[in-house]
């Protein structure tokens, strides 16, 4: 989809980021082992209906686009012959999602050959208990492993735990419940994501059959109104980040480096959570937060029965949540970082009798499956305040041929019109009637837009555990000295931590005449709420979350876009500030600039080129930020942040000189054992590396050694295509995505502009091993 033409008037609309989608054909020529007796393609996800053949003979099907399903071709393939697999993919019926959603295959296929005994796909579950023994802690871990085999063989299996290369732990027997006990154990948590190896081998007739490999972090965690959220019997705070599926410029396809890079920034910038939204995170992204130690809720969907968008999974909701929810504990069961399950996204119908039936339903089936873990629901007050009563009707079946009644996307325009009242509707006692039944089927409430909520409800319900799963980046300053006041509250998720494709303008800043419209004007591509952009630069809002969260000593300084200054600005209330941490805009001396200074600190002073512009009040009572206007000059800005009068810590920003096209790779070598992509960064920046924000100018990427797949810049609108190797900057930056040839000398990536010149930068490759 991502190198779709996009058009205003594409099936997707505003929604799908005026792509049109379509049908699509994959084919591949596959071998099959000649040792195999079992041979099934596994396939993490596909979007659209999809029918799986081999040599014209239909395997399978799916219709579900975010469950992981696997085809069983051992009928049809023979060992050591070659087969012509061929996958049709209809996603032509859009919208199908209130986002960007991708097209086809948009996550790996693997291909599982094994003897006659095998697991089943992720058969292999995992209990971790804390045990105390006089002063040593101890975990116990139980591995129930499920075995499918068509003939009748006398079936063992084998347990092996290792740690940093060392065997510590073995067991074997039937297939059913182990035990393994760990001396000493290193517990896994964020700030320490140790983890140990798992080895697991399934043997017919004293045979090895299958064996899966998996890495395991020991942890346990748990909820409590007086406590919070306990990990390894520790208090926890959730700094979170809502993020979407999709990997920017790259669309929704998963790369496991994207992914990589994706969770590793999040990180970098201070958060500790990850709530994915609206649909189950990849193996990759998972994997990554296993590895760098992020906490995940791992979220089913983002509807039930009434739809949000006209082709969404409303219709088939009923008959695919088990197989969907089943298809999710699986692949997270073992996951050290996933915490939580959330049961759906602001669903309106949670707030009638049949709503709360279903919430039971599925939570109760959550439980069975994997009771070692919370679960939420993340509920939008004033959508369900808008939908219904717990006296509604038991009827879960409306028309699903148009989206019934207030949706999402209504309540998000309606919010937007009415500000900060919607605080004001959040606090009413319908609020409370609507929710607490849905909310009394899990173990976490989940507040959408509802921190004004919890200094009342912690009173009304004492026994309630609150996450506050939505929130808008820009009040954090409010909510998170709520969140350490209230023990019941465990933490922030904000809407958005990395900006996304689709549902545009949610958050998007227009100046001038480009006012707001319901319809969302082309050709917006973005969210616009990210406070993180699209290739991964942090803005005012990742400023001002560090200084709440008391991350940093040093104040941040972040501008608003000194070039529109004096223009009508046309705010969105996703996006709490517009402000970037840059005081380079050429040609723009002497136009007003509004500087705002994050700090936990008592108070701030500017200085701009050696003049004081005066100390302003910042800290908790200031919201964490001091404001300052000034005439805008080149030089440099510095902000001294004091406490009690005393400096603890100062930051700079400076103008740019004459700017040049930088290319700088993010890595110094490529290891094609390790890694699928490299990404580089194009700046036009100075000498000292500084980027030019008001000094835009097209490039053109070439590529020696490897593949371009994707360029493409942070603008929230654009006509151009993320897959052509020419495209103009926005605020002096662009990235590039290369897929290097891992047979080839290394990767050379070029770049030409306009105006500044050009340059180059070569990456050496180090060859897979395996």
């Amino acid at each position: 989809m991502i190198s779709e033409p996009r058009t205003a008037n594409a099936a997707s609309g505003a929604h799908g980021a005026f792509f049109p989608g379509g049908r699509y054909e994959y084919s591949k020529r596959l071998t099959v082992p000649t040792d195999a007796s079992r041979v099934s393609l596994l396939f993490e996800g596909v979007q659209g209906i999809a029918t799986v053949s081999v040599d014209g003979t239909v395997a399978g099907s799916n219709a579900s686009p975010y469950r992981e399903f696997e085809v069983d071709i051992s009928h049809l393939a023979r060992p050591g012959a070659e087969h012509n697999i061929v996958v049709q993919v209809d996603n032509s019926m859009l919208p199908s999602a209130r986002w960007y959603t991708g097209s086809g295959i948009y996550r790996p296929v693997w291909m599982r050959a094994t003897g006659p005994a095998r697991f089943e796909v992720d058969g292999i579950d995992l209990r971790v208990r804390l045990t105390e023994d006089g002063c040593e802690l101890q975990f116990v871990t139980t591995v129930e492993t499920t075995v499918a085999s068509d003939s009748p063989v006398d079936l063992s299996v084998r347990l092996e735990l290792s740690d940093e290369g060392h065997l510590i732990g073995y067991a074997s027997g039937p297939p059913g419940s182990m035990s393994l006990r760990v001396a000493n154990p290193t517990a896994w948590t964020d700030t320490n994501p140790h983890l140990y190896s798992l080895t697991v081998t399934v043997l017919a007739d004293g045979q090895e059959s299958e064996r899966v490999e998996h890495k395991i972090g020991l942890r346990t965690v748990e909820v409590d109104p007086r406590r919070g959220l306990l990990i390894n019997g520790h208090p926890t705070l959730l700094r979170g980040a809502c993020i979407h599926h999709d990997n920017g410029i790259l669309g929704a396809a998963t790369f496991r480096e994207a992914e990589y890079r994706r969770a590793r920034i999040l990180k970098e910038q201070g958060y500790n959570a990850i709530r994915s939204a609206h649909n189950p995170l990849s193996r990759a992204f998972l994997d990554a937060c296993d590895e760098l130690g992020l906490y995940v809720l791992d979220e089913l969907t983002d509807v039930w029965f009434t739809p949000k968008t006209p082709y969404d999974s409303a219709s088939q909701f009923e008959e695919t949540w088990p197989k969907d929810l089943k298809s999710m504990v699986a692949k997270d069961r073992l996951r050290p970082s996933v915490i939580m399950y959330s049961i759906g996204n602001e669903i309106s119908e949670s707030a009638t009798r049949a709503g709360v039936s279903t919430a039971q339903e599925i939570s109760s089936s959550l439980r069975e499956l994997d009771p070692s873990r919370p679960t939420t629901l993340a509920t939008n007050f004033v959508l369900s305040m808008l939908a219904g009563s717990p006296d509604h009707a038991e009827d879960h079946s409306p028309d699903t041929s148009k989206p019934a009644g207030p949706t999402s996307t209504t309540v998000n325009a309606l919010s937007n019109r009415i500000g900060r009242a919607t605080r004001l509707v959040t606090r009413l006692p319908k609020a409370d009637s609507v929710s607490r039944d849905a909310f009394a089927t899990v173990d976490v409430a989940g507040y959408n837009y509802g921190w004004v909520r919890y200094r009342a409800d912690a009173r009304r319900y004492p026994d309630r555990v609150v996450l506050g799963s939505e929130s808008f980046p820009g009040e954090i300053a409010e909510i998170w000295p709520l969140v350490e006041q209230f023990p019941n509250v465990i933490g922030d998720f904000a809407w958005t931590g990395w900006e996304y494709l689709g549902e545009v303008g949610l958050g998007t800043w227009t100046y001038g005449d480009d006012r707001y419209r319901q319809a969302r004007a082309w050709p917006q591509i973005v969210g616009g709420g990210g406070a993180i952009d699209l290739l991964g630069n942090p803005s005012g809002l990742m400023l001002l979350a560090r200084a709440v969260w008391r991350i940093d000593s040093t104040p941040g300084i972040a501008v608003r876009p000194v070039d529109h200054s004096g223009q009508r600005v046309n705010r969105m209330l996703w996006r709490g500030s517009d402000a970037v941490p840059s005081w380079a805009w050429l040609g723009c001396t002497g136009r007003r600039a509004d500087v705002e200074v994050y700090s936990a600190a008592d108070d701030v002073e500017l200085i701009i080129n050696g003049r004081s512009l005066g100390r302003r009040p910042a800290g908790p009572r200031h919201r964490h930020a001091a404001h300052f206007q000034l005439d805008y000059e080149p030089g440099e800005l510095v902000a001294i942040a004091r406490v009690r009068g005393v400096e603890i810590g100062r930051s700079a920003l400076r103008s740019a000189g004459k700017a040049t096209v930088h290319v700088v790779p993010e890595i110094e070598v490529f290891d094609s054992d390790k890694q699928d992509l490299m990404f580089v960064r194009i700046e036009l920046a100075d000498a000292n590396g500084t980027v030019e924000m008001a000094d835009d100018d097209t490039v053109e990427v070439t590529v020696s050694g490897g593949s371009l797949i994707a360029l493409g810049s942070a603008a929230p609108a654009t006509t151009e295509s993320y897959t052509d190797a020419t495209h103009r900057t926005y605020q002096g930056r662009a990235l590039a995505v290369v897929r290097p040839d891992p047979k080839g000398p290394g990767v050379v990536v070029g770049v030409i502009s306009k105006g500044h010149g050009g340059s180059s930068a070569h990456v050496p490759l180090r060859r897979a091993e395996r």
